[in-house]
């Protein structure tokens, strides 16, 4: 039996890179996993290595910027379950590397509203439901360019920085509840994100999403004890950072 045996968890960004590898990693470990993305087919294949493997899953094919919808999973998530255990939210976009004086309005909008707004409308529909749980886990999947901003990364930095003031926030909000809520930088990782980002990067050379997933377990179990906190992976752990 898993440490998480009994748990729901919802993963958004579930269909690839981190989010497909931390869904597998709760899933092994007993819970329950709601999958959330856009892309059905990478859902439809994280539920076939999930179910081959022993574990459950729900798939929720489901784009963040519908952020009405996001109420609606979090309804279906009390009808069916009254309680949610786990947030991973994973799912982000880097958005075009440019000036800022060159960014298009709407592309500014569409990396807000996935990488800023949508965690927003997600703690606020399900926060009813963590709080319901013994020990509701919430983690946000951040980045060091939140802090290290470099030129042209304007729109995911700025994304990223406001992320962390979001999460922080939260963990205030609910520093007399059961919930805990933890920020985590995966560093450089095999994903598209980092490919999109640096096209001329050996990929082979950067650690798989699969060497960092096993080690978010630490920050969703019950015995989890620190809320507002900035953990890195480096040199195949998670780290806390000041």
């Amino acid at each position: 039996m898993g440490i998480l045996e009994g748990k729901t968890a919802v993963v958004t960004g579930a269909s690839r890179g981190i989010g497909y590898a931390v869904s597998k990693a709760l899933a092994a470990e007993g819970a329950h996993v709601i999958a959330v993305a856009r892309t059905v087919g990478g859902l439809e294949e994280l539920d076939d290595e999930i179910k081959a493997a022993g574990g459950s899953a729900t798939l929720v094919p489901h784009d963040l910027k519908d952020l009405d919808g996001i109420d609606r999973m979090g309804a279906a998530l009390y009808e069916r379950w009254k309680k949610l255990d786990i947030l991973v939210a994973n799912a982000g976009i880097l958005g075009r590397l440019t000036p800022l004086g060159h960014i298009e309005p709407k592309e500014w909008d569409e990396v807000f509203a996935v990488n800023v707004t949508a965690n927003w409308r997600l703690i606020r529909s399900f926060d009813p439901l963590l709080r319901a749980s013994d020990a509701g886990r919430a983690v946000f999947i951040t980045s060091g360019a939140a802090t290290n901003c470099r030129a042209y990364w304007g729109t995911y930095s700025v994304t990223k920085a406001a992320l962390d003031a979001l999460a922080k926030t939260y963990a205030a909000e609910t520093g007399t509840t059961n919930i805990k809520v933890n920020l985590v930088n995966p560093g450089p990782l095999r994903t598209a994100l980092r490919a999109k980002a640096w096209p001329g990067e050996d990929a082979a050379k950067l650690a798989h999403p699969s060497d960092f997933a096993p080690t978010l377990i630490d920050l969703v179990r019950p015995e989890t004890d620190t809320s507002g906190a900035l953990y890195a992976f480096e040199d195949g752990a998670l780290k806390l950072k000041p």
